[in-house]
């Protein structure tokens, strides 16, 4: 949050009991970026019902798919099985990630698998130090997120952290 108020940006913290499907739906096209933190699961049945679980319940991927938001550039979901697919469904690229990309959002950082509570932190802080450093350099053109860089340079400060071999805590992360 320190780093965001480098920026002055303006911003909107739902936290708990304000973290409602209601509440979230009502915002996501207000910002130009997203960054949910919140658990999130992969529907193997029936992919569209993937969700994000709020303090109410959860915002599917069928919920999100009838939201646009003129305004969207980046989103980080931080949550568990955003990017996964499943390999015996044909519709194995319909996730929460790619329900993003609908909703309209650019640049996205997403999870193929559960990640680590003391991991993700790490991740964010070093993702948006690296965004808004990128942003504020002009090193990102117009028409460019820069989230790919930020993610790869968020990752390897992950992977020097844990090591290499504990793969399964830094590859999660796709953009």
């Amino acid at each position: 949050e320190s780093i965001l108020n480098d920026f002055q940006l303006s911003r909107e913290l739902l936290n708990d009991k304000l973290a409602t499907v209601a509440a979230v739906r009502s915002i996501i096209d207000r910002y130009p970026w997203v960054h949910l933190a919140c658990h999130g699961s992969q529907h193997p049945g029936d992919a569209t019902q993937s969700a994000f679980h709020l303090y109410d319940g959860p915002l599917s991927l069928s919920d999100l798919m009838q939201t646009v938001a003129d305004k969207a550039e980046l989103t980080f979901l931080s949550a568990c099985q955003t990017a996964r697919g499943d390999e015996n469904n044909p519709e194995e690229a319909v996730h929460l990630a790619a329900g993003m990309l609908v909703v309209g959002f650019k640049g996205i950082v997403a999870t193929m698998w559960s990640i680590g509570d003391r991991d993700a932190p790490i991740v964010v802080e070093a993702y948006y130090k690296k965004l808004l450093e990128l942003k504020r350099t002009g090193a990102v053109r117009k028409g460019e997120t820069g989230a790919a860089y930020a993610l790869h340079e968020a990752v390897k400060v992950l992977r020097d952290r844990v090591g290499e071999h504990n793969f399964l805590s830094w590859a999660p992360f796709v953009h």
